[in-house]
């Protein structure tokens, strides 16, 4: 199982960055950190069935004597050792392409945006800090307001940042770091009124 990198303290002190970000824009900020964005259930199965057929094949081409109720039994189980085995969430993460991760955690941060900011009913102009830790995916998502003043390349730079000190195992650092980089930002195009 994924555990969450940030102790309940650490999350305070997320929790009140983020609320001390709010009160220092009139633009709505959202930081929403998960484990991972999807469970893929489909790829045990998927890969324990391969593994089978693969086996069913390789006694069936290098022993032609065993019976066919024995190779099955043998495909079988192998089916489901490997099934069992990729169940445990930080293998199947690794045997699921990271381009699917990516498209996964990506269209998770997407209806968190919507959810989180766009849903609002006082149309405030707002953008999302997203983490996946599982697919280890950042993305910074903002409305078209937003996206019109505030280019890009400020948001990779962010990012990139908060990944250089999520790899050093500074998490709460770069956290900490990129909230309040993403502030400054905001309050030069949103100040509070």
């Amino acid at each position: 199982m994924i555990h969450s990198p940030l102790s309940s303290e650490q999350r305070a002190k997320l929790h009140a960055a983020c609320e001390a970000a709010e009160a220092r824009t009139h633009a709505r900020f959202i930081l929403t950190t998960m484990h991972v964005s999807d469970r893929y259930a489909l790829y045990p199965l998927v890969y324990g069935a391969v593994v089978g057929f693969t086996v069913l094949g390789v006694l069936a081409l290098f022993w032609p004597e065993l019976s066919l109720r024995d190779a099955f039994f043998a495909g079988a189980a192998v089916f489901a050792v490997a099934s069992l085995a990729l169940d445990w969430l930080p293998l199947r993460l690794k045997v699921v392409p990271k381009r699917v991760k990516h498209a996964h955690a990506r269209a998770m941060a997407h209806h968190a945006f919507a959810a989180r900011v766009l849903a609002q009913n006082d149309h405030k102009p707002g953008i999302l800090f997203f983490v996946s830790t599982g697919e280890r995916y950042v993305e910074v998502v903002t409305d078209r307001d937003v996206d019109l003043r505030i280019p890009q390349k400020t948001w990779d730079d962010i990012i990139a940042d908060f990944t250089a000190a999520a790899k050093t195992g500074r998490i709460t650092d770069g956290f900490l770091a990129a909230v309040e980089a993403c502030t400054k930002v905001l309050e030069t195009h949103y100040p509070k009124a």
